[in-house]
This record gives C-alpha cells, sequence and structure tokens, in this order.
C-alpha cells in the first residue's frame, strides 16, 4: 500500500473519534469544592449550616425537601408555599437556571446560574452540605 493512502478503517475510525463530544464525568455529577465557590454569591441571604436561615431559607438537607418547607423559614413567598415541587437534582438545576420562570411569583432576587456546570457543582456542594460537610 502507498504511504500516501490511508485505509478507511483508520479515516472511519479518526472521523468517529473526532466527533464523539468529550465528556467529563466529574462535570455530570459537579465538584462540590467548584460548587462551593459559586455558592459564595448566595451567602448573603442563603446558609447550608443546618437550622439557620438568613433573608432566604436555610439550604441545608434542601436536596429531597419539598419547596416551600425549611424548618422556621417564615417568609415563603405565596407562590412557593404553592409551588408543588420537590427539590430533586433535576428541579434544582431547572430553578436555578431560571427561578423566575421555575417558580413564577417567587421572592428570589436572583436572575439564575446560565452554566450547567456551575448549576451541576452548586448542587453537589448542597447535597455535600446537607451531609454535615462543607
Amino acid at each position: 500500500m502507498p504511504m500516501n493512502v490511508v485505509s478507511p478503517f483508520l479515516l472511519g475510525f479518526a472521523v468517529f473519534a473526532f466527533s464523539v463530544p468529550l465528556v467529563r464525568p466529574a462535570a455530570a455529577d459537579g465538584d462540590p469544592a467548584a460548587g462551593k465557590r459559586v455558592f459564595n454569591q448566595c451567602m448573603a441571604c442563603h446558609s447550608v449550616a443546618k437550622g439557620k436561615n438568613g433573608l432566604g431559607p436555610g439550604l441545608f438537607g434542601v436536596v429531597g425537601r419539598k419547596a416551600g418547607t425549611a424548618e422556621g423559614f417564615n417568609n415563603y413567598s405565596p407562590a412557593m408555599k404553592k409551588a408543588d415541587v420537590t427539590w430533586t437534582e433535576e428541579n434544582l438545576s431547572k430553578y436555578l437556571a431560571d427561578p423566575k420562570g421555575f417558580v413564577p411569583g417567587n421572592r428570589m432576587i436572583f436572575v439564575g446560574l446560565k452554566k450547567d456546570e456551575d448549576r451541576a457543582n452548586v448542587i453537589a456542594f448542597l447535597k455535600q452540605a446537607g451531609e454535615g460537610g462543607q
């Protein structure tokens, strides 16, 4: 075979290999340390300390909790109280992307996290903090 001819197999493999998107497994699960850095902008209103609320509800143990039910927090909007939402990772991601769109009429003054990676990281941080780690 001449040196300047590429076999169809190698050509096909190269096309396949370079067309498959690269996926970082850590990004899919989120990085709690990176999430803590992103969450710093939320700390003016929210805490991840157990039993501590601020201007906004405490977020300790938020993953798996029903919206509008943080213990000791009494300043929920009527919209959040009526929201039939459990804070799964998927719902948290949707809410963090567009709080006003996901629960119209809620009081949170935040435009959202537009990057998927930032949301995944914050959720990983909230999960870790809810298990007692920070």
